[in-house]
């Protein structure tokens, strides 16, 4: 309310400082004061035409008065004229001045009423930070979660929400650092390793270093199916210059992805960079997806192997149609030495083909080579 009325006075100020010179009462000849000086001219002239002709003066000296008087006539007449009209303009002057002095404040306080939000309180910087913070004000929620951290600096979750937050806005730095803190306080996973990999890869314009290679394998030690580390040292091998490792790599993730995984056109791509073919996606592990394993330890090899052939097998339960399916989940549990298994899948896979006499012949043939029995 006192900024409303601080507004109302100034505005008042200023229209009064604009119509005060154009008040009424300005010094302007009257119209009285020229029909006198016209009264006093007139007489004068008769009393000329009078001494002429009594004598008193010459003819030629009554003419050059009576001419001069005349000239003083017509030049009071002709400004009495222009004082009418600009009397005229000043009038409309005034008023145009009033209309735009009053009816402009007036109208745009109305539309301000009716259009805008007058009841709607300030907002400074500070009260927002402290309000829940807009989803889409990233700057608002960021600041809030740093002066969060500020205050308590051993808060590793805080650091793990801002990181991601950073690195979208491309403060690369913030979020490698804050990466580190959440590992720090929070302990390793595979979520906070591939973050500070992807950060580091980032900040050094796309190569991955040796600090970035070394959190991609953490990651895949905390999980060995994590896309994103099978990625990126897929791609780390491949600017060493040892392609045919991140071959390896990056069909072994392709063939454990799913169909519709997001990742498998930027795989693809990059396979296609390298001149390797690109196997099907979900058909399950195969030679080469063990083979890519080699590099990692016996127990993240098992892991890996066992977490691809476990997904295939229940792909196949659900959708048993997939004769190279059950071929690759035969070979598969052989490779792990899971002879029980392989003989179950052989079995189950003879159960869907039963009226395909081509599909048992290979299933049969199959089981014959790895030593399954009939």
């Amino acid at each position: 309310m006192l900024l409303w009325i601080a507004f109302s006075l100034m505005t008042g100020a200023a229209i009064l400082a604009v119509l005060w010179p154009l008040r009424t009462g300005a010094a302007l000849p009257a119209a009285s004061t020229a029909e006198a000086d016209l009264a006093v001219y007139r007489d004068q002239l008769a009393e000329i035409e009078r001494d002429r002709a009594s004598g008193l003066i010459a003819p030629a000296d009554g003419e050059a008065a009576r001419t001069e008087v005349a000239r003083r006539i017509l030049r009071v007449s002709a400004e009495r004229s222009r004082e009418s009209a600009s009397s005229g303009d000043d009038r409309r002057r005034r008023i145009v001045a009033v209309v735009a002095l009053l009816g402009v404040p007036l109208m745009a306080g109305g539309l301000y009423l009716s259009l805008g939000s007058p009841l709607i309180p300030p907002q400074p910087l500070a009260q927002r930070l402290e309000a829940q913070p807009n989803p889409s004000d990233i700057a608002i929620l960021i600041r809030k979660v740093e002066s969060h951290l500020e205050a308590n600096p051993n808060d590793g979750r805080g650091y793990e929400v801002v990181a991601p937050i950073y690195a979208r806005i491309g403060r690369l730095d913030d979020a490698a650092r804050a990466w580190a803190n959440a590992i720090r306080l929070l302990g390793p996973n595979a979520q906070r390793e591939t973050g500070l990999g992807e950060a580091l890869t980032a900040q050094a314009g796309g190569v991955v270093t040796g600090e970035a290679k070394s959190a991609f394998q953490a990651a895949l030690a905390a999980d060995p199916n994590d896309p994103k580390a099978q990625y990126f040292l897929g791609l780390a091998a491949e600017q060493d210059g040892r392609t045919a490792e991140a071959a390896q790599r990056w069909s072994a993730l392709v063939a454990a992805s799913p169909p519709d995984a997001p990742w498998l056109g930027l795989v693809g791509a990059a396979l296609t960079r390298i001149n390797a073919p690109i196997p099907e996606a979900a058909s399950g592990p195969g030679a080469a997806d063990v083979a890519a394993a080699q590099s990692l330890t016996p127990e993240q090899r098992d892991a890996m192997v066992r977490g691809m052939v476990e997904r295939l097998e229940a792909r196949l339960a659900q959708e048993g149609g997939d004769i190279e399916g059950w071929l690759r989940l035969m070979r598969a549990w052989t490779v792990l030495g899971q002879t029980d298994k392989a003989k179950t899948a052989a079995g189950q896979a003879r159960t869907h083909f039963a009226s395909d006499s081509g599909a048992l012949g290979r299933i049969d043939a199959l089981a014959q080579e790895l030593g399954l029995g009939s």
